[in-house]
């Protein structure tokens, strides 16, 4: 009886083999739990919606960015607000169609979200690939430097950027995406440490790889999985980073330019008299900021071992 009763594992393991021919991979799996979850096809709504107002800006926007089409009906007493004929969304101080400027500071987030995370993402991941792939005292150096970047808040350190890189809306990008690289670094860094065990890699070594073959062809693929979870998030706090660093006047340009950081800094002289012109933009950053965590958490959620298992 009790060589019988050591086999009853075996159709457990035929089970996993069956699982494995049907080809379902990490992130194929992951895919299928996010299909079900309410909190993924939300945040993908949200981003849907903002990806499709931001490239249809030019088709489906009233106006121009910085077009002032009603600026003869504002006046210093009085700015017409929401469900003035011709302007749904009311006009501005300067006479701009607020509903345009939203649709056009969408197209001006996404851009600068998208390159700034970009940017972090490759130069974060070429960092942690370094550290990680050659151990030692690259890894030292290199995580040193991480480790005195990330002692300085994201957004100071973005704004110190871009205040040396200029008021221009490249500068912007380039110090949002600055300020993230080193998260990304050392999350890809810690990745590949706990993949360097991994029976995979083991026999990568038995075989005779090279370290940088191991590295590049076994470690790094298998590594990127929090990476690209980081990456979703990163896109959330690089349009809130991006509005804050616009309202603070690093972003350049003119004051009706159609951006949803510089529409709130031109609404603070008229909170009082028109809410409307700071709520409405502070809504659009809300909501898009809400969409990628959203997206990112369930992504996370969906690639969790624990997770997978229930």
């Amino acid at each position: 009886m009790e060589p019988e009763q050591a086999e009853q594992p075996a159709p457990a393991d035929k089970g996993d083999t069956r699982h494995a021919d049907r080809g379902t991979s990490l992130w194929g799996e992951a895919f299928q739990r996010m299909r079900r979850s309410p909190m993924a096809i939300v945040g993908a709504i949200i981003i849907a919606l903002f990806i499709i107002v931001a490239l249809l800006a030019p088709w489906i926007a009233p106006y121009g960015g910085e077009a002032t089409p009603g600026r003869k009906l504002v006046t210093p007493t009085d700015i017409p607000g929401i469900g003035t004929p011709g302007y749904p969304l009311g006009l501005d101080n300067f006479g701009g169609d607020v509903l345009s400027k939203l649709i056009w500071g969408a197209r001006s987030s996404l851009l600068v979200g998208v390159i700034s995370t970009c940017i972090g993402l490759l130069g974060g991941m070429l960092l942690g690939a370094l550290a990680g792939g050659f151990g030692g005292w690259v890894d030292t150096v290199i995580m040193r430097v991480v480790d005195i970047l990330l002692s300085v808040p994201n957004l100071l350190m973005a704004v110190s950027i871009a205040a040396i890189a200029g008021q221009t809306p490249f500068a912007i990008m380039i110090a949002i995406g600055a300020a993230q690289i080193p998260v990304f670094a050392r999350l890809l860094r810690s990745s590949m440490l706990q993949q360097r065990g991994a029976d995979y890699v083991l026999a990568a070594q038995t075989l005779g790889l090279s370290r940088s073959k191991i590295t590049m062809s076994h470690l790094l693929p298998n590594a990127t999985g929090p990476v690209i979870v980081q990456a979703t998030l990163a896109l959330a706090t690089a349009v809130i980073d991006a509005a804050a660093l616009s309202f603070l006047g690093l972003g350049g340009g003119v004051p009706q330019t159609a951006e949803w950081g510089r529409m709130l800094t031109v609404a603070q002289n008229f909170l009082s008299s028109a809410p409307q012109l700071a709520f409405l933009p502070g809504l659009c950053i809300a909501i898009t900021a809400l969409g990628f965590t959203l997206l990112g958490e369930s992504l996370r959620e969906s690639l969790d071992p624990k997770a997978r298992k229930r």
